[in-house]
């Protein structure tokens, strides 16, 4: 039997290079370990991609799902397409979690 993670944090990404860090950083830095990231390229035209990809080469926790432009929701489908978490918890990348948020879901 594989282990599911508790929790499956997806976060939409276009063009938000300015948010991204500060995003990402509250949530590889949960108090609750067992998360898996999904950040979902929406077709961004800025450094977005590069942050992740930092991001993911430090946290085997994140990975990235490519897809072409369509919108909000359409990034959102497209990480229920891959989370394997037994929650989802959906975070804009504009925004961030305080330390304890996985937790306390």
């Amino acid at each position: 039997m594989v282990k599911r993670p508790k929790i499956s944090v997806i976060i939409p990404i276009y063009n938000v290079e300015d948010y991204l860090n500060r995003c990402l950083e509250s949530v590889v830095n949960q108090t609750l370990f067992d998360i898996e990231i999904i950040g979902v390229n929406d077709g961004t035209k800025d450094d977005s991609v590069a942050i992740i990809r930092k991001y993911m080469a430090l946290d085997k926790r994140i990975q990235l799902v490519e897809k072409e432009n369509g919108g909000l929701s359409s990034a959102r489908n497209a990480g229920l397409e891959v989370a394997t978490g037994e929650l989802i918890l959906f975070l804009d990348s504009d925004d961030y979690l305080a330390l304890n948020a996985c937790e306390r879901i």
